[in-house]
This record gives structure tokens, sequence and C-alpha cells, in this order.
């Protein structure tokens, strides 16, 4: 006969055990949860989106010098950057390439008249503000967001956009600032020098508003 007193301690031996199992898997579950959220899986960045013309940064911006507003018309006057309509394209396309497979959507679009649809890399919740007209005229660099681009033969997102990622630059915006020539210079780095980041600081008047303040992002 199993005495009373050995029926409780192996209860509570049970019970213990299943508490502990519980809390190593929530704590295993939250574990993954915050590794996964934050992994190339979840986040795309290195990833490259299927588009409907593979086209290379790295052919035409590092290879034949075009500017990045050749084609992102709007990204100095606008929240968006613009994507280049197809008689952008066909201005060096009627020439050269001209029975290309690979551009074959783009005679097309020209034909039909029905816009290219590319699909997008980076994609911000509807519920953030970006707009990439101020980011420019304050100094940002396309690369600081977008990474190499000119080193990328098909384009990958380079940074998860996360809040983290936002507010660093916006509580520390000096290390990410350069002159206005230097904007669209992809291979063009600031120097560790304090000092300059203060200076470009000043030069673009961002001292006068606290941007990490909600509305700045979230309107």
């Amino acid at each position: 006969m199993t005495h009373p007193g050995h029926m409780g301690r192996r209860a509570d031996l049970l019970l213990r055990t299943s508490l502990i199992g519980l809390l190593i898997a929530v704590l295993a579950g939250m574990a993954i949860w915050f590794v996964g959220s934050r992994s190339a899986y979840s986040t795309g960045v290195g990833w490259v989106v299927e588009q409907p013309v593979p086209f290379s940064h790295q052919h035409h911006v590092a290879g034949l010098g075009i500017d990045c507003r050749f084609c992102h018309t709007s990204v100095t006057l606008a929240a968006t950057p613009g994507m280049p309509a197809t008689d952008t394209c066909m201005t060096c396309h009627s020439q050269i390439w001209t029975n290309a497979a690979l551009l074959a959507p783009v005679r097309a679009s020209l034909a039909n008249g029905t816009p290219i649809r590319w699909n997008k890399l980076n994609d911000l919740p509807d519920y953030v503000y970006f707009n990439h007209a101020i980011h420019i005229a304050k100094g940002v660099g396309c690369s600081s967001c977008h990474g190499a681009v000119d080193r990328m033969p098909l384009m990958t997102k380079a940074q998860s956009f996360t809040m983290q990622f936002c507010i660093s630059c916006h509580r520390n915006p000096g290390p990410q600032l350069r002159p206005q020539d230097a904007i669209f210079d992809t291979e063009w780095h600031q120097p560790a020098d304090p000092q300059r980041a203060q200076q470009l600081v000043d030069l673009y008047h961002l001292g006068g508003r606290n941007l990490t303040d909600c509305s700045v992002c979230h309107r």
C-alpha cells in the first residue's frame, strides 16, 4: 500500500517538473520568435526578389556610370523615388540590345502602352511615414539605406528597416550624413571624425527637433 506522504511528494515533483517544462517551452518559443523575426528569411535581407526584367544595378551604375536620378526621377522631390518609365529604358535600348530576349517585357510595355510592374523590395508598413526627399535634402545618401547598389548584379534588400534601425540613426544622425555632392556617390564614406559629423549636423540644421518623437514617423 502506497503511503499518502509518498503520493504527495510524487504529485509535488510532477507539478514542479511540469512547471519547469512549461517555463522552458515558453522561453524556447520566445527565443525562436526573437531569432526568427530577425533572420534573413523573415526580413528578406540579402534575398533577391524576382522582377519582370533582371535589371543589374552593377552594370548600369558601376559599369555605365548612370546616376540614380536618371531612373528614380522623383527621389529628391517626393516621398517615393519613382520607378523608371519604359521610355527611360528605351532611351538606350532602342539602340542597343534591341532584340535581347530578357528585354522582351520592356518592348511589350512600350508597344502596349502599359507600365512594367516592378515588385517591391523595400516595403514599409502602412503606419510608417517615410519621405525620400527630406532624407536626401538632409544629407542621407542612398547607400546608407540601400547598401552598395553599384555592386549588386540583382537588387537585394540591404537593411531590415526595423524601428531600431531608424531610431538609431535619428538619435545620432551625424555618422550617416554626407555633403550634397556625395549623396548619390555609392563609394563615398564619411571619415571617422566626430567633429566632421557634427559639422554636417549643423549644416543641415538637425539640432532643433527631436527626431525620435513618435510623430516624425507615425502620422
